[in-house]
């Protein structure tokens, strides 16, 4: 088995087995900080569901208040009127079954997003196999399937991110960069543990917070104490 480096055996050290609250947390993430790019930092949490079952499925949207430090590039697949509403908006690619074309011909997707009008989705839905295992799919529930294309792309050009339940009930959701001040990267934090305890399925039954982890892209993973934040989101 590969042994882990230097760096990260360093980092790890310095990480104590207990949870940390986001105020301390993020500061020791920065602090023991080694790669020499920009790294992502990401929340990771273990909930207490059952992702088998659809009434149990956690999945929603949340704008970050800091956004994520890049722009992300957005698709839009739309007809008319709604075509000139995506540019002056914002998006970086517009088209409609043009761009559908380019996707199924050339396996194109470069693009970080894709919102669809709901008169373009017979057309879209024909890409499920190139978009969905890659997460790009548009969907209604995260609210990229709209007529309201200027708040669609605003909202993700702001820093808007998905979350969704994996297989193993897991959630991972990036809020930010390595790089940013710490209180921004405490209220993206705070911003996406709120949103999903407040997604939290009425049919989920005992603790539903099981774990909850802040890691950036080659840091140590550090445990968060979520509790106070639960206790606002319930509030």
């Amino acid at each position: 088995m590969r042994r882990a480096g230097k760096n990260i055996t360093q980092a790890r050290a310095a990480v104590e087995t207990r949870p940390y609250t986001l105020q301390e947390a993020v500061p020791l993430l920065q602090k023991v900080k080694y790669a020499k790019f920009d790294e992502t930092v990401e929340v990771t949490m273990r909930l207490g569901v059952d992702p088998k079952h659809a009434d149990q499925m956690v999945r929603g949207t949340v704008v970050l208040p800091h956004g994520l430090g890049k722009s992300k590039k957005v698709l839009v697949i739309a007809s008319g009127d709604k075509v000139r509403e995506a540019e002056s908006a914002g998006a970086d690619f517009v088209g409609g079954e043009d761009m559908v074309e380019k996707i199924t011909k050339e396996n194109w997707t470069n693009f970080d997003a894709l919102i669809a009008t709901p008169d373009m989705m017979k057309s879209v839905g024909r890409l499920g196999k190139i978009l969905g295992p890659k997460g790009l799919m548009p969907n209604p529930k995260t609210g990229t399937v709209t007529f309201d294309i200027a708040r669609a792309v605003e909202e993700v050009k702001a820093g808007k991110v998905e979350f969704r339940t994996d297989k193993t009930a897991l959630v991972h959701v990036p809020v930010g960069k390595i790089s940013f001040p710490p209180d921004k990267l405490i209220d993206n934090a705070t911003t996406v543990i709120t949103s999903v305890v407040k997604a939290k399925p009425s049919v989920a039954k005992g603790k539903y917070i099981k774990g909850c982890t802040l890691s950036s892209s080659m840091g140590p993973g550090i445990q968060i104490d979520t509790s106070a934040v639960e206790a606002a989101a319930k509030a």
